[in-house]
C-alpha cells in the first residue's frame, strides 16, 4: 500500500487528505507536497522499504514511492516507460578535481547505457511526469496541461499519449526546435495532444494553460501546480544518489556530499531534499545532508539575486538569452522553499557566465564524449568557482547533474561540439 498519509502546504503548512486532487493551496496560493507516514514505515522490521535494486527504473524504491509497486492495486496505476536508474560517471582525469583532491562525479539524465534504465526523451522531466500521468491515472484524470520551456512538455506529451490520456502543452517560440518539432508531430499523431507556442517564456505559457485550457476541465501540472506529483518523481533522482548500488557507496545508503544542480523552478532541489530527509528518519542514513548549489545562467538568475541579497523569496526578472534553455525561467512559486533549502544544507546558488556555458559544452564533448546538456554545461563552468570560494573541499564526493542531452537542443548548439 502507499505510505501517503496527507498532503501539506510548504507555506502554511495547512494539511490536506491524501486524495484530494488539488492545485496551490487555497489559503496562501503556494506548493503542496505528498507526506508519507514514515513512522510506520519505521517500525517494519529493518526499515524494510521494499527496495528493489533488480528493477532497472525509478519504481526500485518500493514504499518510498506514492504509488507501492508491491501493492496490487498501486501497481495497476503505474505507467512507466523505463525512467530513471540513470548512469552516474566518475569524471576521474578532471583536472579541477585531481588538483583540489575531490571526487567528481556525472548523473547522466539524458543519454540511455547499456544496464540502466532511460529517460525516454532524454530529459530528467520523465522521472516527474511518470509519477503525474501515474497519479491522474489513479484518480481518473483524463486531460492534462502543461506551460514549458520545452522539456516538461516533450515528456509530457509522451507519456499522456502512451497512456492515452489528452495533454495541452504550451511552450516558448523559441523553444529548441527538436522539443517543438517532436511535439508537434505528436499533436498531429495522436488526436489528444495539443500545443500552443508564446511569445515570452513559460511565464506567458502559463498564463496561456490558465485562461484557454482550464476552464475546459484541464488539470495543471505545472512545475509545483500539483499535489507534490512531479517533486516526488524528481525525489528519486535523490534517493538514486543515496542507494547502495551506486558505485561510490559500497552497499550502503549514503549521501554525497556536494549536489550540483542546474535550477529553473527547483522541483528537482525540493525532490532530493525530500529523499535525503525521508532516508534518514528512517535511519537509513546519517551524517550530514548534502551541500546542494543551485547554478543558473547570468542571463536569468532571479534565484541568485535573492540568494545574495539574503531574501526569503524570489522576485520576478525580465528573462534573458542563454542556451540553457531550461533553466532560463524568470521566476517560480516554489523559489521560497528553494532558497530555504539552500540555506538550511549551507548550499548556494550561483550564476555563471553566459559565453562559458557553451565554451564548457564543447570541452566535455571533446574531452569524455559525453552529450551533456547546457544546463549540465552550466554546473561544469559552476565547479571552478565552487573550489575557490570553499563550498566544494578536498575528499568529497561532488555529483554534477546532468539534466538531458544535448541532442535536443540542436541546431542552436552544433557549432559548439
Amino acid at each position: 500500500m502507499s505510505f501517503v498519509t496527507y498532503l501539506r502546504c510548504l507555506g502554511c503548512g495547512k494539511e490536506y487528505p491524501p486524495d484530494q486532487v488539488m492545485n496551490l493551496c487555497p489559503e496562501d496560493s503556494l506548493p503542496v507536497q505528498m507526506c508519507f507516514d514514515l513512522e510506520a514505515l519505521r517500525k517494519k522490521e529493518s526499515s524494510d522499504i521494499a527496495y528493489r535494486p533488480e528493477l532497472k527504473s525509478m519504481w526500485r524504491f518500493g514504499r518510498l514511492m506514492a504509488l507501492d509497486p508491491g501493492d496490487a492495486g498501486d501497481a495497476s496505476n503505474i505507467f512507466s516507460l523505463g525512467e530513471g536508474f540513470t548512469p552516474l560517471y566518475q569524471w576521474s582525469d578532471n583536472n579541477l578535481a585531481k588538483k583540489h583532491g575531490f571526487e567528481l562525479w556525472l548523473k547522466d539524465e539524458g543519454r540511455p547505457a547499456p544496464g540502466f534504465g532511460a529517460n525516454p526523451t532524454g530529459s530528467f522531466k520523465d522521472r516527474g511526469m511518470a509519477m503525474v500521468v501515474s497519479m491522474a491515472r489513479k484518480f481518473g484524470l483524463e486531460k492534462l496541461a502543461v506551460p514549458t520551456q520545452g522539456n516538461a512538455g516533450d515528456s509530457l506529451a509522451e507519456y499522456a499519449a502512451q497512456a492515452g490520456l489528452s495533454a495541452a502543452i504550451a511552450m516558448p517560440v523559441k523553444t529548441p526546435m527538436p522539443i517543438m518539432g517532436k511535439v508537434s508531430a505528436y499533436s498531429q499523431l495522436y488526436p489528444g495532444i495539443s500545443i500552443d507556442v508564446v511569445a515570452g517564456t513559460i511565464r506567458e505559457a502559463g498564463q496561456l494553460i490558465k485562461e484557454k485550457y482550464l476552464p475546459q476541465g484541464y488539470f495543471s501540472v505545472a512545475t509545483f501546480e500539483e499535489p507534490g506529483w512531479r517533486i516526488d518523481g524528481k525525489k528519486t533522482l535523490g534517493l538514486e544518489l543515496a542507494e547502495p548500488a551506486i558505485p561510490f557507496n559500497d552497499g550502503a545508503w549514503q549521501m554525497p556530499d556536494v549536489i550540483v544542480y542546474p535550477t529553473g523552478g527547483g522541483t528537482g532541489i525540493l525532490g532530493m531534499w525530500k529523499a535525503f530527509n525521508e532516508l534518514q528518519t528512517l535511519g537509513l542514513t546519517d551524517g550530514p545532508m548534502p551541500r546542494i548549489i543551485a547554478v543558473q545562467s547570468d542571463a536569468t538568475a532571479p534565484l541568485v539575486q535573492a540568494f545574495e541579497a539574503g531574501l526569503s523569496d524570489s522576485d520576478a526578472v525580465e528573462a534573458g538569452q542563454t542556451i540553457a534553455y531550461g533553466i532560463n525561467v524568470p521566476g517560480g512559486v516554489g523559489h521560497f522553499e528553494v532558497l530555504r533549502i539552500l540555506r538550511e544544507c549551507q548550499g548556494t546558488a550561483v550564476a555563471v557566465p553566459e559565453a562559458e556555458i557553451g565554451a564548457a559544452l564543447g570541452r566535455v564533448f571533446k574531452k569524455t564524449g559525453w552529450w551533456i546538456c547546457p544546463e549540465g554545461a552550466a554546473c561544469v563552468v559552476a565547479i571552478s568557482r565552487l573550489v575557490d570560494e570553499q563550498h566544494i573541499h578536498p575528499g568529497d564526493r561532488v555529483v554534477i547533474i546532468n539534466t538531458g542531452s544535448w541532442e535536443k537542443y540542436l541546431p542552436d548548439i552544433r557549432h559548439l561540439l
